[in-house]
């Protein structure tokens, strides 16, 4: 373990969708690890206790995890499960605390923010029930980050997330999980999947735009291995770090081409 000296940046009062800045603004030397070690300083039942870990894909999003993983061993996180090659979506994150009874969770995303080296990022702090942390919460992480002198982490090499299975990190156990599994056989509970299955196999057709963002794995589980959607009407279904140079945000401009298949002749149920 080290210490690292830091100072405050002013700028770290996270909303209800957490943190958001540029990508800059967080490769700025010590800015990601202030505010994540200022949530380890303010949720105590962290220190022991069961973190998940995972985020959108988007630009940044390998090395913040590997910072956040390095700062969690040093300040006494018993063990993290993190998303296999860092993903998971925001409601995955949230169904694995729950799952899991983890003391919470911290997820990479900015949403519909543009992705990419000019680009944004973000990070937010699930609580133990698996939604936004409470404003009480935010802005105790706040009062923190004001005041500030040092961080703590760990000079070791990077964990591979691309690698299923538990490894170590220091005193630290890290579980690389798939990142859909959990999720997919939750949606089970929630949504009759055989009635769904019956649906698609009498040619009802669909058209799913994941936008190169974090949803398109989920999608191929879901919909195409267990709801038997054909592999053919999923579109831009690979996560990329800039979301192919356009926002995870389904309107007009961004989502062109699922627009025009929807007005088109032979448009999809």
């Amino acid at each position: 373990m080290k210490i690292v000296k830091t100072k405050p940046f002013k700028d770290q009062m996270p909303g209800t969708s957490g943190l958001r800045k540029s990508v800059k603004t967080f490769q700025n030397i010590g800015y990601l690890e202030n505010f994540v070690q200022s949530i380890f300083d303010t949720v105590s039942v962290l220190k022991g206790g069961l973190l998940i870990v995972g985020g959108d894909g988007r630009f940044y999003n390998d090395c913040a995890i590997q910072i956040i993983l390095r700062m969690a061993s040093a300040n006494g996180v018993s063990h993290v499960i993190v998303g296999q090659n860092g993903l998971f979506s925001t409601p995955a994150v949230s169904a694995l605390i729950r799952k899991h009874n983890a003391q919470g969770g911290l997820v990479l995303s900015a949403s519909h923010n543009p992705g990419g080296l000019e680009g944004d990022f973000g990070i937010k702090f699930n609580a133990d029930n698996g939604g936004p942390a409470s404003v009480s919460v935010t802005n105790s992480i706040y009062d923190r980050s004001l005041e500030i002198s040092e961080y703590k982490t760990l000079d070791t090499k990077d964990i591979d997330l691309t690698k299923l299975g538990v490894q170590t990190l220091g005193d630290m156990k890290v579980t690389i999980i798939d990142s859909v599994k959990d999720y997919a056989d939750h949606m089970e509970t929630l949504f009759d999947f055989d009635k769904i299955r019956h649906l698609i196999a009498g040619d009802f057709s669909i058209c799913f735009d994941a936008m190169h963002a974090v949803t398109g794995p989920y999608a191929i589980e879901i919909f195409t291995n267990r709801l038997g959607v054909k592999p053919n009407n999923l579109i831009n279904n690979i996560p990329l770090p800039d979301f192919g140079g356009g926002h995870p945000d389904p309107n007009p401009v961004y989502a062109k081409t699922l627009f025009e298949k929807m007005f088109s002749i032979n448009a999809p149920d």
